[in-house]
C-alpha cells in the first residue's frame, strides 16, 4: 500500500506578516500569508487569526488488574456555554514546559491532578485539536496505573485547580461515553483505543 503523500509543504506557503491581537496566558495573533492552490497558481492574500499555545500531553491512567480508568472533573471556562453544564470529566492533561518531554509531563500531570503513579507508559496518537484556529498538538498516552486508594479532591492551588478524581469501571465509563458525558477529544480518542486493545492489555497480566 502506497500512503498519500502531502502535495504541498512549509515553502509553498508565504507568511507576509504576523501581528499579535493579544497576550495573557494564552496568545492570539493574525496571520497574514498566501499559498499555493491545488489547480495552479497563488491565492489571494488572507488573513487568518491563530490561537497560540503551548503543546499539551493527555494521558488516561488504566488499571489492567482491576480493569478502571481515572478521569478527573473540573470547570472548564471552554464549556461555559454547556446546557449540561461546565464541569467536564476528561484525561488528566497539562501543558508542555520548556526543556520537558511529553512522556515527563504525563507522570508529573498525574501526580498533581490525581495523586496517581504510572507505570508504563503507552503512546496512542500526537494530534492537532484544531488546526484551523489553534497551533496547539496533543500528544496522548494510555498510562497503566494501580488505582486503589486513588479518588479525593487535588490539583495546584496555585493554578486555581479544583479537581476531583473518579475511579470507574470500564463500562460505566464507556456507558457515559455513550451518553454523551465524554465529549472531549481526548476521552474520545482515548476511550476508542482502549475499548479497541483492552482484551489484549488484559491478557498480558
Amino acid at each position: 500500500m502506497t500512503l498519500l503523500r502531502p502535495r504541498f509543504g512549509n515553502a509553498d506557503v508565504e507568511r507576509l506578516e504576523t501581528t499579535r491581537l493579544h497576550q495573557g496566558f494564552f496568545r492570539l495573533e493574525e496571520r497574514t500569508l498566501r499559498h499555493r492552490l491545488f489547480q495552479g497558481g497563488w491565492s489571494p492574500t488572507i488573513k487568518r487569526e491563530v490561537h497560540v499555545r503551548r503543546d499539551a500531553v493527555g494521558v488516561l491512567p488504566y488499571d489492567v488488574e482491576r480493569d478502571r480508568v481515572v478521569l478527573v472533573e473540573q470547570l472548564r471556562a471552554g464549556a461555559l456555554d454547556d446546557p449540561q453544564g461546565p464541569w467536564k470529566l476528561e484525561p488528566i492533561a497539562g501543558l508542555v514546559e520548556a526543556g520537558e518531554a511529553p512522556a515527563e509531563v504525563a507522570r508529573r500531570e498525574a501526580l498533581e491532578e490525581a495523586g496517581c503513579r504510572l507505570a508504563e507508559l503507552i503512546e496512542l496518537h500526537s494530534y492537532y485539536p484544531s488546526p484551523g484556529a489553534c497551533d496547539e498538538r496533543v500528544t496522548l498516552y494510555l498510562g497503566l496505573t494501580d488505582s486503589r486508594g486513588l479518588g479525593g479532591v487535588h490539583g495546584l492551588a496555585s493554578e486555581h485547580e479544583d479537581i476531583q478524581v473518579h475511579v470507574l469501571p470500564f463500562g460505566e465509563a464507556w456507558e457515559l461515553l455513550e451518553a454523551g458525558r465524554l465529549d472531549n477529544a481526548m476521552c474520545l480518542i482515548a476511550f476508542h483505543w482502549l475499548a479497541r486493545e483492552r482484551a489484549a492489555l488484559r491478557a498480558r497480566r
